[in-house]
């Protein structure tokens, strides 16, 4: 009876076991999620479970603040912000630096989606202290939430000229415990500074033709004349400054400000800051070339972009642009519509290869180009006539290899020609061959 029933006493052992163990582990993880474990923002709770003591935006932290006489760390992102995502894996996720933030701050955090009013006020600051933003945003500023230190994205460890987290706590800590006054002085004229740019918005004088002038002067200053665009690398698309020359054009008739116009547009539509296989324009290019994109696509700056390809088409009449917009447009249009008969994608992309059979010698790269591709799938055609000298697929980028044909099965797919002329082809396209 004793032999029977001792496997069911060990059964019974190793259930309870299992239990408590369980119940230690849930205790426990509940006990390293933070404040932002109660938050509704998808944002916030991705930082729920950081070892950084995040605080929601509100007054407990702020009242925490002046009890412990602290410094409060304001980090401000969004859910699909890369470099917030990598700051997050860098600094908020390692002990070292959640140890040396916990120690010298009381730290915020921020959904900018969720909370524009507060993250509006402090890109504002970071602009005017450092001249540029982004997210992350991170400010540093008293318990009064009047800041005196603004950066963006900062790494773990100091690289490339850049203060790292472990080197700037310190210093910062440094700062604020021997030096308050400095400190102090420093918010008080950052908020001066902040008072005079809203009051200089709000009453500045009348916009007069001198400033118009001074705003294309500066912008033709900056102007990439190789590549295209503004400043160097990174390099965004700044659709309002294109869509200002262009208005500054019509207004003075200077053809330098649709030149630039013209240049930056073209540049970017044939550079891989544009997305060649699904439309739209990606947030910036990492080189000046606009070779290398950030792979993240804002639908704002599809907006902006769709209305500067389209003002752009009809100030020069270049199908060119005309087709970049409809591009734009498709790429919007199909996250909302599936790709099937008689979706905006299969309409766009039915008509370019329709007017593609009366535009001979179309190319890729010049304002004319207005189809991907003369013969859009190889895959539905029974015979292919290769090159018998090369046996490849003939590219456009070599004309004496552009004699092919499709010859259709029955029924035709709807993607096979019946012939593809070797007009069709030129030399300017490239890159549809294997």
């Amino acid at each position: 009876m004793a032999t029977r029933s001792a496997p069911a006493s060990i059964l019974i052992v190793l259930v309870a076991a299992f239990v408590a163990t369980a119940a230690g582990c849930a205790r426990e993880k509940e006990q390293t999620l933070n404040r932002l474990q109660h938050e509704k923002s998808p944002y916030l709770l991705q930082h729920a479970d950081n070892p950084v003591d995040w605080y929601p935006w509100g007054e407990e932290a702020f009242q925490a603040a002046k009890e412990q006489d602290k410094p409060i760390f304001l980090s401000i992102g969004y859910a699909t912000c890369h470099w917030c995502h990598v700051m997050e894996h860098e600094s908020f996720e390692d002990p070292q630096v959640a140890r040396l933030m916990n120690q010298t701050f009381i730290n915020i955090k921020v959904d900018r989606e969720e909370r524009p009013d507060i993250d509006g006020l402090y890109m504002t600051t970071a602009l005017l202290l450092t001249g540029r933003g982004g997210w992350p945003l991170t400010i540093i500023m008293g318990p009064d939430q009047r800041p005196f230190f603004a950066a963006t994205y900062i790494p773990k460890d100091s690289s490339y000229g850049r203060p790292g987290m472990l080197e700037l706590i310190p210093k910062i800590a440094e700062a604020w415990n021997t030096r308050r006054e400095d400190v102090e002085s420093s918010s008080e004229s950052i908020l001066k500074a902040l008072r005079s740019a809203s009051e200089t918005r709000a009453d500045g004088p009348p916009l007069e033709e001198s400033i118009l002038r001074q705003a294309y002067e500066e912008l033709s200053q900056q102007f990439d004349e190789e590549n295209g665009g503004f400043g160097s690398a990174p390099k965004f698309p700044s659709a309002h400054n294109l869509l200002f020359l262009l208005r500054y054009w019509r207004r003075s008739g200077e053809q330098r400000a649709v030149q630039m116009v013209e240049k930056t547009l073209a540049e970017m539509r044939r550079g891989g800051v544009f997305d060649h296989v699904g439309y739209g324009f990606h947030r910036y290019a990492t080189d000046e070339r606009w070779r290398v994109p950030h792979f993240e696509k804002m639908l704002y700056d599809q907006a902006m972009l769709a209305l500067a390809y389209t003002e752009t088409y009809q100030a020069t009449k270049e199908q060119f642009y005309a087709d970049t917009a409809g591009e734009i447009l498709t790429y919007v249009l199909g996250i909302c519509a599936p790709r099937r008969e008689g979706s905006p994608l299969r309409r766009m992309r039915t008509a370019r290869e329709r007017r593609a059979s009366s535009t001979p010698g179309a190319t890729r790269n010049s304002p004319r180009f207005s189809v991907r591709r003369s013969c859009p799938s190889w895959s539905g055609c029974t015979t292919f006539k290769r090159e018998a000298t090369t046996g490849k697929r003939p590219r456009a980028s070599r004309p004496e290899r552009t004699s092919c044909s499709c010859a259709p099965t029955s029924p035709a797919p709807r993607s096979c020609p019946k012939a593809c002329a070797p007009s069709s082809w030129s030399s300017g396209q490239s890159g549809f061959g294997p």
